[in-house]
Parts: C-alpha cells; structure tokens; sequence
C-alpha cells in the first residue's frame, strides 16, 4: 500500500501526511513519481460506514480527514474511488444550528472544521448544503478589534485563522463582510522585522505554520506580490488550473 508517514519512517502511516505529500508533489509537477492509483485505494479504506473518514488504522474520526481524503482523490483525479455522496451527507451532519461544522455531528462550530466541511463540500460540489449567509455572518463575527480573526467566540485573535476563516469567506463570496484592511494590518504587524517570518499574534515566535497561512491570507486579500492562491486546495491557483479542477464556487 502506497501513503505517507509523519516525522519518522516506523510512524504508522496518515491520510493528513499523504495530502500533504501529493499537495508537494502536484506544486512542482511531480505527481508522476506516486502510484495514484495505489494512493487511491488506501484513502478508500479510510471511509466508514457513515461516509466519514478516519486518520490511520487507530480510527480517529473527523471532518478534517473528510477534506483530506476529497482532495487528496480530486489532485489525483480518483475521486470516483469513494461513495462521494456519503461523504457529503457526513458532513451535513456536523453543520450546527450557528450555520458552522464542527468535527463529528454533535460537537461545536470552530472555524477550522468550517473550512475543511466547505472545502470538501466545494469539491464535491455539495455547497448546496451550505447556508452561506449564516455561516457568513459566524465567519464575520471572528473578527476582533485588533483586526485579527480567531477560531471561535470567547478566543483571542491567530493570524493562522487568516487562512481558515477568509478561505471560508471566499468560497462563500463574502470577503467583503469583514474589514480586509484592519486584518492586512494585523497580518502585518505580526512579522518579524529582524527575523522574518510571522508568528500567531505580534512580538511572538515566528514560525512556518503562521507564515505560510499568514502569506496565504494576504494571498486572498489581494496584497502584496503573492500569487494567487486557491480558497479549497490551499494550493497555487495555476497549480489548480493546470490540474483541470472544476471551480465549483465562487471566489471574491
């Protein structure tokens, strides 16, 4: 069975490590050097009964891996390998009463979950399901006077949430229901002027994680000389576009 494995080569092997690696792969035009197939058939048996997934064999169960496993097969053009329509009603069930999703039906609105269910939705062409003005509006409110978004009511603002929030927006087409340049401000003000880098909120440790989602959010805010990003892969948009992936939603 082809997938990959985490930080060591003995680690079991994970279906968030293996969108990973074929997300690396397709940005410079290798996706040649894997056998999709084979990639394939082992995020197949991931799905469960209900249309979820699970991470690895240990059988944790979240919204994420239902993400990982839509685009891992869309990148590689399998999709067909899963039952797509389970997957979506999955995550219909974890959609909440405030228009979010949380990680399995029942748990709480968090705006990392929303953006995995809606990029899996977009894949898989289920946004039908989305009331994208409730869920707009949830988005909205993360935003806090620093300019800064967090990830759920009552916590501090995270330029990580620059990404996870705004890609939501745009797969909505609601930017524009936020103050962009208020969040551009707070993105900024969270570099490392001797260092660089960016860290989670300013005169913090920098590191890639906050670099790359802050980038990636000013990437969908149209500043700077970024390229454009795509809102659901996380990825380049010519990346995207050379791949043929349908644009099943709407960007602003």
């Amino acid at each position: 069975m082809v997938a990959f494995w985490g930080k060591y080569w003995y680690t079991t092997l994970h279906l968030l490590y293996t969108l990973s690696a074929v997300q690396i792969l397709v940005i410079f035009n290798e996706e040649h050097r894997i056998d999709a197939d084979q990639i394939a058939d082992y995020v197949k048996s991931l799905q469960q009964e209900d249309g979820s997934f699970v991470g690895d064999e240990w059988g944790e169960k979240d919204t994420r891996f239902s993400y990982c496993a839509l685009n891992c097969l869309a990148l590689l053009g399998k999709l067909d390998k899963i039952d797509v329509k389970a997957a979506v009603e999955f995550v219909c069930k974890c959609r909440n009463f405030d228009g979010g999703f949380g990680c399995v039906p029942g748990s709480e609105s968090h705006a990392g979950q929303i953006f995995c269910c809606v990029g899996a939705l977009a894949i898989a062409e289920g946004l039908e399901h989305v009331d994208s003005d409730l869920l707009g509006w949830w988005l909205a409110e993360r935003q806090l006077p620093t300019g800064g978004l967090n990830g759920r009511p009552e916590k501090k603002q995270d330029v990580c949430y620059s990404w996870w929030v705004l890609s939501a927006l745009s797969i909505l087409g609601k930017i524009p229901w936020i103050d962009t340049n208020d969040l551009s401000r707070y993105i900024l003000s969270c570099q490392d002027p001797v260092g660089g880098g960016i860290s989670d909120r300013p005169e913090n440790m920098t590191d890639v994680f906050h670099t790359f989602f802050g980038f990636a959010g000013l990437s969908l805010l149209g500043q700077g000389e970024f390229l454009e990003v795509d809102p659901v892969y996380a990825l380049p948009k010519f990346v995207v576009d050379r791949l043929g992936l349908k644009r099943a939603y709407t960007v602003k």
